[in-house]
């Protein structure tokens, strides 16, 4: 464990010690997510029951999946009701200027 030295105001420790990557709370469930599109077909979307998220909030959700996707350019849109969150994949937008 990190010990305060004399004249810090944060404990120090090695950097051997620290840990590496970032592994939030939702990783799994949006991982889980990105597996279920990659097997649908291009009409159809995923069904999230809400009540599913263990207390967890769904724009919270929303918000890492988003990260990710934006990430690895895997273009989805999101939609929910009181009971569901609905996940599908999207063409990504045309760039009209990129032709110019």
């Amino acid at each position: 464990m990190g010990q305060k030295t004399g004249d810090t105001h944060y404990a120090a420790m090695n950097q051997s010690d620290v840990p590496q990557g970032r592994q939030g709370k939702h990783r799994r469930a949006v991982s889980d997510i990105l597996a279920d599109l990659s097997k649908l077909g291009p009409e159809q979307a995923i069904k999230i029951p809400l009540v599913g998220l263990k207390g967890e909030k769904m724009q919270n959700l929303r918000s890492a999946l988003n990260r990710v996707t934006r990430e690895k350019n895997i273009p989805v849109v999101t939609s929910s009701d009181e009971k569901y969150l609905y996940v599908w994949r999207t063409t990504p937008p045309t760039n009209p200027r990129a032709a110019e």
